[in-house]
């Protein structure tokens, strides 16, 4: 996997009892004043990664403290994409002293992401970029999927979101600029059989005509996105986000809670797409989902 690590001091969403009894913190460097138990520390290992906890653990934070960095890593972006760090976290925030934990305020404070050979380090306490110039220029390819569906909500988004300010955070902004892509004009053979599987469960294939998207079913009516099931609209951000080439070789996907309005008997073609992904070395992943298949075979639904 292009990330290796990520390492969180004095992050406010992160609680106490998550991360106290976090061995692997005693593994990293501290700095004078450090307080042991307000920082984090996780590694990752090739393929599939899940995360799993209480709401208000920080999953989902985590989640876009890998997204931030895998953006700041290209040294020229797309012009609709989200540039702004705070940006990625929330619209509405002025600066990064939201972020911080409210017991310890005037202590360093900051995230860090690593390949294993670079850093990408946000200082909070700064409200700078640190560690950046080895980073920028590894062009690390990375989608986020947000909980909330977005693609029904493309019509005029983008050109609205450029004027006014908008109550979308940047990952939220950033899956429909990526849904938005052209497709790409060769399918790898590994893709097309996930393609194939994927255009099957929800019968047909998404389209973008005019700023909308769109279901084109299999017998040729057009369906409206937002008309969808929720669930067969998530299977269909999924099926265009592979059309237009950003889950291959050496990309990351972030998809924050993957089972949400996903029918259970949906869960198995989710999941074995991801292991077969991973299987091919097409794509390098970071997801919940093998959680929720595991939980579903246990339960003998699968």
């Amino acid at each position: 996997m292009a990330i290796k690590s990520i390492h969180i001091l004095n992050v406010m969403v992160f609680q106490r009892q998550w991360r106290k009894n976090n061995g692997d913190c005693k593994d990293d460097e501290w700095k004078e004043g450090d307080s042991f138990s307000e920082a984090f520390h996780l590694d990752f290992c090739d393929g599939i990664n899940v995360l799993i906890g209480e709401n208000g653990v920080g999953k989902t934070t985590i989640l876009k403290m890998i997204y931030a960095a895998t953006q700041w890593s290209f040294e020229k972006t797309n012009p609709g994409k989200t540039k702004r760090l705070l940006d990625f976290f929330s619209s509405q925030l002025k600066d990064s002293g939201a972020l911080k934990n409210g017991s310890h305020e005037k202590e360093y404070c900051y995230y860090k992401v690593s390949d294993g050979t670079h850093v990408f380090e946000d200082s909070l306490t700064l409200n700078g970029i640190l560690h950046f110039d080895d980073w920028l220029g590894l062009n690390i390819l990375s989608v986020f999927i947000p909980t909330t569906e977005m693609l029904s909500h493309a019509k005029g988004f983008l050109a609205m979101n450029q004027k006014y300010n908008m109550p979308f955070d940047g990952t939220q902004v950033d899956i429909i600029v990526n849904a938005s892509l052209p497709e790409t004009r060769e399918i790898p053979d590994s893709c097309k059989m996930i393609l194939d599987e994927i255009s099957d469960a929800i019968d047909g294939t998404v389209i973008l005509e005019e700023d909308t998207f769109y279901v084109l079913k299999k017998d040729g009516r057009k369906i409206d996105f937002s008309l969808e099931a929720e669930g067969l609209r998530k299977l269909g951000l999924l099926w265009k986000l592979i059309r237009n080439g950003l889950l291959e070789k050496g990309s990351v996907l972030l998809w924050d809670e993957p089972e949400a309005n996903l029918n259970p008997e949906l869960y198995p073609l989710v999941a074995i797409y991801r292991a077969k992904r991973t299987a091919d070395g097409d794509c390098r992943q970071l997801s919940c989902v093998v959680f929720w298949y595991i939980q579903i075979r246990r339960q003998g639904y699968a």
